[in-house]
C-alpha cells in the first residue's frame, strides 16, 4: 500500500472520528431538551393534575438525569396552591445493585412539598392519583424502583374554609426506603425498610417499618411515634375543630401495627400533658363548653403524671376494620386512676402478634368487646334509610 493510499485512509476515518464526535456532541447537548419535553408531556397528560419542569441535567456517567424545579397543580383549584413542588428529583440506576444481578433504580427527591387541602382530595381520586403518579415515575424512570429517598420535605393539612384558617404542618421530613425490590436479604420475611423522622410544632416524628415490599397482600411490621408536640403553636387547629384553645400542653402518639395474610393488628396511644385549657373567653355558650372541657380533662387526667391518656386498639381486615371501643374508654379511666399508661411505643404488636394479648378489661367482660366495624355502621345506617 503507498503511502499516499495510508495518508488517504487515515484522514477518511479521522474525518468518519470527527464526525461521530460532532453528531455526539451535539446530541449530548440537545438531549436536555428532548427530555424537558418528554417530562413535560408526560406531566400534561395527568389525569386530574397539570405540571411543568423548567429544567433538566443529565448525567450520563451515572445513568442519571435531574429534574429541577418540577410543579403540579390540581387542575380544578382555583387556589395557587400546588399540590406538589420539589427542587429537585434524581432519578437514576442503582448501580450497587448490579453486583446482585439486578438492574434497578432509585430516587432522590430534595425539599419536596405536599399539600392537601380539605374539599380538594377526596379518598378516590387520591387513588386514582397515586396509580397515575406510579404510571408517571415508570414513563420517567423504566426500572423498578428499590431506593427512595426525601431529603428536607414537607407535608400539609389545609382548610381555608375552617375559621380560623387550618395548616397543619410536619417539617423537615426526612424519608429512606431501601430494598423495595428484595436485591438483598431475600432469605428475610420482611427484606424491606422504610424508616422516616420530621419536625412538628416543637416536637418530633418517627417511623420506622419492615415490610415485604414484592407481596401483594400488605406484609409489614411498624412502629411510628410523634412526641413532646407544642399544642399553644396548634391554636388555630384546636379552635376550628374543637372550639376552645389552650394556655400550655403537650401532646404525643404512639402507635404499632402489623399486618400479615389480609390481617392487620395494632393501637393507637395518644396523650396529653400539662394541658390548660382557657377559660373565660367567648359568649356564654363558649364559656360553658370551656368549662365542660375544661372539668373533662381535669377528672380523666392522672394527676400524679399530669397526663390524660388511652390506647385505642385497631384490628381485623383491611376492608373491614374494627376499633375496641370498650377497651379504649376503660384504658382512659385506667390511667386517670389506676395506673398511668407509659409515653412510648409498646412493643406488643409484632407480624406474629398481631393483637396485644391482655387480659379484657372491666367493661370489656359487661359489654363484650365493643368493636366497631365500618360496614356495620353503614349497613345501620343504610336499614334507618329504609
Amino acid at each position: 500500500m503507498t503511502s499516499k493510499k495510508r495518508k488517504w485512509k487515515m484522514t477518511r476515518t479521522r474525518k468518519i472520528l470527527l464526525v461521530v464526535v460532532t453528531v455526539l456532541l451535539i446530541f449530548r447537548m440537545l438531549l436536555p431538551y428532548i427530555v424537558l419535553n418528554y417530562v413535560n408531556k408526560k406531566l400534561a397528560n395527568l389525569t386530574d393534575y397539570y405540571g411543568h419542569v423548567r429544567d433538566i441535567d443529565i448525567s450520563l456517567y451515572r445513568g442519571a438525569y435531574i429534574i429541577n424545579d418540577i410543579l403540579l397543580e390540581k387542575r380544578e383549584s382555583k387556589d395557587s396552591l400546588p399540590f406538589f413542588q420539589s427542587s429537585a428529583i434524581d432519578l437514576s440506576v442503582q448501580w450497587k445493585a448490579i453486583f446482585n444481578g439486578k438492574v434497578v433504580g432509585e430516587i432522590y427527591v430534595k425539599e419536596p412539598i405536599l399539600n392537601f387541602v380539605k374539599g380538594k382530595h377526596k379518598d378516590e381520586d387520591m387513588k386514582q392519583d397515586t396509580s397515575d403518579f406510579k404510571d408517571l415515575i415508570k414513563a420517567l424512570l423504566p426500572l423498578t424502583i428499590n431506593h427512595f429517598e426525601i431529603d428536607n420535605g414537607q407535608v400539609h393539612y389545609l382548610d381555608p374554609s375552617a375559621s380560623p384558617r387550618v395548616d397543619v404542618a410536619m417539617k423537615e421530613l426526612y424519608v429512606y426506603a431501601n430494598n423495595l425490590s428484595n436485591v438483598t436479604d431475600k432469605s428475610k420475611p420482611l427484606p424491606s425498610n422504610i424508616s422516616a423522622n420530621g419536625k412538628a410544632y416543637a416536637g418530633s416524628f418517627n417511623l420506622n417499618a419492615d415490610f415485604d415490599g414484592l407481596n401483594k397482600v400488605p406484609t409489614f411490621d411498624l412502629n411510628a411515634e410523634v412526641k413532646d408536640v407544642n399544642l399553644v403553636e396548634l391554636n388555630g387547629f384546636l379552635q376550628a375543630y374543637g372550639n376552645f384553645e389552650v394556655k400550655k400542653g403537650s401532646f404525643g402518639l404512639y402507635s404499632e401495627f402489623a399486618a400479615k395474610e389480609g390481617n392487620f393488628g395494632g393501637y393507637v396511644k395518644p396523650i396529653l400533658k400539662d394541658m390548660s385549657i382557657v377559660k373565660g373567653t367567648g359568649d356564654l355558650k363558649q364559656m360553658i363548653w370551656e368549662a365542660i372541657v375544661a372539668g373533662g380533662a381535669s377528672i380523666l387526667t392522672n394527676h400524679n403524671t399530669d397526663e390524660l391518656a388511652t390506647k385505642v386498639p385497631i384490628s381485623g381486615k383491611f376492608n373491614d376494620p374494627s376499633i375496641n371501643i370498650w377497651k379504649a374508654i376503660s384504658l382512659v379511666l385506667r390511667n386517670a386512676f389506676i395506673h398511668a399508661l407509659k409515653p412510648s411505643i409498646d412493643n406488643t404488636i409484632s407480624i406474629n402478634q398481631l393483637e396485644d394479648e391482655k387480659k379484657k378489661t372491666f367493661l370489656e367482660k359487661i359489654f363484650g368487646d365493643g368493636k366497631k366495624k365500618k360496614k356495620d355502621v353503614k349497613s345501620s345506617k343504610d336499614t334507618n334509610k329504609k
